[in-house]
């Protein structure tokens, strides 16, 4: 879609802190996180929502969440639990599917709203998780 943030993302012509690519999803942290590490995925093909998906591309991406970035989050930014959401229609900013992986603390919020003492600056975290 010629006017989507993500598929610009995607395609490079916005820049992005990438932290997973393979050929059928693009995974980067969030500009406005919940909380240190909240990731999008996002498929590169663009679907709307959750109704135009195919199927197998949400497999795809929930074992990608469970195999790499789980894994990643915890080694790397010590979380203590995952949150997965996803919106479709109402609450959808962008009009591209994508799924939030949000890692979580003992000492974030239960409602996990942002809060700037808690949260790092989104360069101090993509230097954290891609390490070597």
């Amino acid at each position: 879609m010629k006017d989507c943030i993500f598929c610009k993302i995607i395609k490079g012509e916005i820049p992005s802190s990438k932290i997973y690519e393979d050929e059928k999803i693009f995974v980067f942290l969030d500009v406005n996180p919940s909380t240190n590490g909240h990731m999008l995925i996002i498929p590169k093909e663009h679907y709307q929502d959750l109704f135009s998906i195919d199927e197998n591309l949400i497999i795809h991406a929930v074992k990608i969440i469970k195999e790499k970035l789980y894994p990643l989050m915890r080694e790397r930014l010590h979380c203590d639990g995952l949150t997965i959401s996803q919106n479709n229609g109402f609450g959808q900013e962008v009009k591209h599917y994508h799924i939030h992986v949000i890692p979580r603390y003992q000492n974030d919020q239960s409602n996990i709203t942002y809060n700037q003492d808690i949260i790092l600056p989104i360069d101090q975290v993509y230097s954290i998780l891609k390490r070597k």
